[in-house]
């Protein structure tokens, strides 16, 4: 990283690009890691309650397919086709929240404070996720029991710490 000054006379930081692309390789596959926990935790319950693959087309069919059939979701068939657009949609989803992730990290390596400040904010985003789930998307929550879902959600976000704690053994957090 290297600190120049524009013709203003203001200092610049400039982070060189093998750091960017560090951070942005952590960060995807953090992610990664994580949409596999929750797809691999979803296989499990699914395939235990006798409908391997369900809770894919159950998402894909919300996402791509406007929600039709979604009134007798168990009547449902397996669609390799929602699946696959879903996992597809699922994996970037969890790339770009990686990503973030490993952006927030190297700031609250530069400084500590700010960790709580973003843990907060993780903590008000995964229950805003889950209140938003409950309000837009309440067939859905009927065809998927939603503990299953808040489980997954903590799963994934477990793995994903697991692999940043390896990649940030020094990281403190100070309120």
């Amino acid at each position: 990283m290297k600190v120049q000054t524009d013709s203003t006379g203001i200092s610049v930081t400039v982070r060189s690009t093998s750091e960017i692309s560090r951070l942005s390789l952590e960060g995807i596959i953090a992610g990664m890691i994580g949409a596999a926990i929750i797809a691999i935790w979803f296989l499990i319950l699914d395939t235990f309650n006798g409908r391997p693959l369900y809770t894919p087309t159950v998402l894909g069919t919300a996402l791509f397919g406007r929600g039709e059939g979604l009134s007798s979701p168990e009547s449902m068939r397996v669609s390799w086709e929602m699946t696959l657009m879903f996992t597809w949609v699922h994996g970037m989803v969890f790339a770009v929240i990686g990503g973030s992730v490993s952006y927030l990290l190297r700031l609250i390596e530069k400084n500590a404070d700010l960790g709580f400040g973003i843990l907060l904010l993780f903590v008000v985003l995964e229950f805003g996720f889950i209140v938003a789930a409950f309000i837009f998307a309440e067939p859905i929550l009927h065809a998927l029991a939603w503990p299953a879902v808040l489980i997954g959600n903590l799963l994934a976000t477990a793995g994903m710490a697991g692999y940043f704690w390896l990649h940030h053994p020094n990281l403190m957090i100070r309120p």
